[in-house]
């Protein structure tokens, strides 16, 4: 019943948006508070128990928040300090990676995943750009198909072209060069999280209980998976978050052609323009081109937006699956989502 509700306000909205020209908030501070109100109502609306998130443009914040608890038990609120599982939003760290990879002329996205030994089965030879773009089943490249399994098969990739694991070229491509503190492998990964030689236990006590609600309308504690891979599994907070997205906007990461490569939407030989780029969802919105990613897992659910052209960054964290599993984001569909909704008609002009 939420999720085709869900789908009617999220629309509702978007229309009221970017159609029909509601009047712009004069006062930022005045703007930010009523966007915290309205999350704060899809928060309770959704059942999310704590719920984490920041708004940038450029470096500027325009809005940053926690609402709710990150432990019911125990009555904890959430801070801004608070760490969640990201589920999905691993997948931007992972493409990031392996575009590096290309532009050093160490990887190309044409090249067959059989070369690599990844075996898969399709109508035709899988390659790399295929299992980025999530277009490798049927015939690849013909059409688009969220699967995270197969997203994951690049942990394979990585390993055979640098002899490192995904958790190790983070560390040393991303994590540290980013100097992102409080963003790495899942804890309950001992092999992975030990590659960044911090504190096991001190690390986990910062992250969010999980909860599960749609099991059983309401909120059950719940253990968060202990995989890490490039499909899922990074721990970090909206803030840091926002900080590797930002880092996309210039040169420190990727070149301006490679982040062109991996913000473009897939195009199938037929001339359709796919949801997806390689490792995020892509879209035009409003006139806007909006580049997205949402997580969806055991416990939690994520959500990154960014608006190049008004330099528009929008991260929320949850402690269960709320934020995500409403809504058709795995099938593209950013306007189902309310809470995107809200970031549109508050910030987007």
């Amino acid at each position: 019943m939420i999720g085709r509700r869900a789908l009617g306000v999220g629309a509702a909205l978007f229309c009221g948006v970017l159609a029909c020209g509601r009047p712009a908030v004069t006062s930022a501070a005045l703007q930010s508070e009523a966007f915290g109100s309205a999350i704060e109502r899809l928060r309770r609306t959704y059942h999310i128990p704590g719920l984490s998130g920041v708004v940038l443009r450029g470096d500027s914040v325009l809005w940053e928040q926690s609402l709710g608890l990150r432990d019911l038990e125990a009555g904890t609120p959430a801070t801004v300090g608070t760490l969640y599982h990201l589920a999905s939003l691993t997948k931007p760290f992972a493409a990031a990676i392996l575009m590096q990879l290309v532009a050093e002329g160490k990887l190309r996205l044409e090249q067959p995943v059989a070369d690599f030994g990844v075996a898969l089965e399709a109508s035709d030879t899988v390659r790399v750009g295929h299992l980025m773009s999530h277009t490798s089943e049927g015939v690849p490249g013909t059409a688009y198909r969220y699967n995270g399994n197969r997203f994951g098969r690049l942990d394979t990739v990585l390993m055979r072209v640098t002899g490192k694991s995904f958790a190790q070229l983070f560390e040393e491509r991303i994590r540290r060069p980013l100097g992102l503190r409080l963003t790495f492998p899942n804890p309950r990964d001992r092999t992975a999280f030990d590659v960044t030689g911090l504190d096991r236990a001190a690390s986990a006590g910062l992250m969010a209980q999980g909860y599960d609600y749609s099991g059983a309308l309401r909120n059950v504690p719940v253990e968060y998976p202990a995989h890490f891979g490039a499909a899922a599994g990074m721990i970090s907070s909206p803030r840091e978050m926002a900080r590797f997205s930002r880092a996309l906007d210039g040169d420190q990461l990727l070149s301006s052609a490679s982040r062109a490569r991996m913000f473009s939407a897939i195009v199938t030989p037929r001339g359709d323009t796919l949801p997806y780029g390689l490792g995020w969802f892509v879209q035009q919105i409003g006139g806007h081109a909006v580049q997205w990613h949402y997580g969806l897992w055991t416990g939690t659910s994520t959500l990154i937006v960014r608006v190049p052209d008004r330099q528009l960054t929008f991260v929320l964290m949850a402690n269960n699956e709320m934020l995500s599993a409403p809504f058709r984001l795995g099938a593209g569909q950013l306007s189902s989502s309310p809470f995107a909704a809200e970031f549109f008609r508050a910030f987007v002009r």
